[in-house]
């Protein structure tokens, strides 16, 4: 049950920053899913195309899954938080100056570089 809340957490996460600073919801999602959750670049990357599928990822999605690499579970509730936290994010970036924007569209840009640059790997 945690996971579920904290799948939905993390989509409403990706969908209010996809909202507020257009970055795909993958930007997010596949390093909380490496770093939180303990998947496989693999599988964070399967799992993320399997819940932006319709229609752009159908045939990676489909080739990640054809070899274990989707969690369809996490997908799906991800996805729920991903649709209500865009939502969210735009209905904030339209109401916020260009110049603020741009600043925090920078500031998640570099503390994920920073985090991908210096996260220790995962045993596989």
């Amino acid at each position: 049950m945690l996971h579920i809340f904290l799948f939905i957490l993390l989509g409403i996460t990706a969908g209010v920053l996809s909202g507020l600073i257009g970055i795909g919801g993958g930007v997010i999602i596949v390093p909380a899913l490496l770093f939180i959750f303990g998947f496989s670049q693999h599988q964070a990357q399967g799992t993320t195309l399997a819940l932006l599928v319709p229609p752009i990822g159908i045939f990676a999605a489909w080739m990640y899954y054809r070899h274990g690499y989707v969690d369809l579970h996490a997908a799906a509730f991800i996805c729920v938080g991903f649709l209500i936290g865009s939502f969210a994010g735009a209905k904030l970036a339209t109401n916020i100056s260009n110049t603020v924007l741009e600043r925090v569209f920078g500031i998640a840009l570099l503390l994920i570089a920073l985090k991908m640059i210096f996260a220790q790997s995962l045993p596989q």
